[in-house]
């Protein structure tokens, strides 16, 4: 294993964590279905073992501090939103 491979595995999770908070964007300025399936808002009995990873849970860490309701607050503004990719995305979080 040579140095560059732990670089572009990096960089691959970046622009994948990217991709994935610009879709959010989309989805819940849209206020879809999508919307609910992404938020987790809906109310159903937990299946047993470990509870899977939510999509709003790895971009709130990614993003940086915050809770997930101040997440979903900078989405409907599209230049906050934007921004906050941008640097989450510049710093290699």
């Amino acid at each position: 294993m040579n140095n560059s491979e732990p670089n572009k595995r990096r960089s691959l999770v970046r622009t994948i964590r990217k991709r994935q908070a610009t879709f959010l964007g989309h989805v819940i300025r849209r206020g879809k279905l999508e919307h609910l399936v992404t938020t987790g808002k809906f109310e159903e009995k937990r299946s047993r073992g470990r509870q899977r990873e939510k999509i709003m849970d790895g971009l709130a860490t990614w993003l940086g501090p915050g809770k997930v309701s101040d997440i979903l607050a900078a989405v409907k503004d599209r230049d906050l939103w934007r921004d906050m990719i941008a640097n989450a995305y510049k710093q290699g979080t």
